[in-house]
């Protein structure tokens, strides 16, 4: 079970906790913090107890984004069942994009031109299959009878 994985990165230096989690440790603090002031407002009046921590739904919503497995997948890891999954997922987004602090530069942004900009190009050309023809005599032949 992914469970318990997150104390043992926490361990883990910046660089190695990026790579694993895919932020750094700085934002993912922040995003649990953004996350636990969300959940606090949710359940002020009361509610269950959740299944998993604050920092085990994060880590379940950013490995979704990384590696978009099933929420079958995730929920099988995580000891739920897939629409908790998809239900976790969806508010770790909601709760992110509403706060603002973790959105990126709008259009106005990038067409300043104080701000420097490093362009990536990936070369993404076709390469061909080699595929056999379509003729008549590739084809299951069809069964003809002769009428006379």
């Amino acid at each position: 079970m992914k469970k318990d994985r997150i104390k043992e990165a926490l361990k883990l230096n910046n660089q190695e906790f990026k790579r694993l989690i895919g932020v750094t440790k700085e934002t993912f603090v922040a995003m649990v913090e953004v996350l636990e002031e969300a959940y606090f407002i949710k359940h002020k009046k009361g509610g269950r107890k959740p299944t998993l921590t604050i920092e085990q739904q994060l880590t379940m919503a950013l490995e979704y984004w990384r590696q978009y497995p099933t929420f079958f997948e995730l929920g099988f890891d995580y000891g739920l069942v897939q629409s908790s999954a998809h239900d976790i997922v969806t508010w770790v987004e909601d709760v992110l994009i509403n706060s603002g602090k973790f959105s990126l530069p709008g259009k106005k942004a990038l067409l300043d031109n104080e701000n420097i900009h490093e362009i990536v190009l990936v070369d993404v050309t076709e390469t061909p299959i080699q595929r056999p023809k379509k003729n008549k005599n590739n084809g299951i032949p069809e069964k003809r009878k002769n009428i006379q």
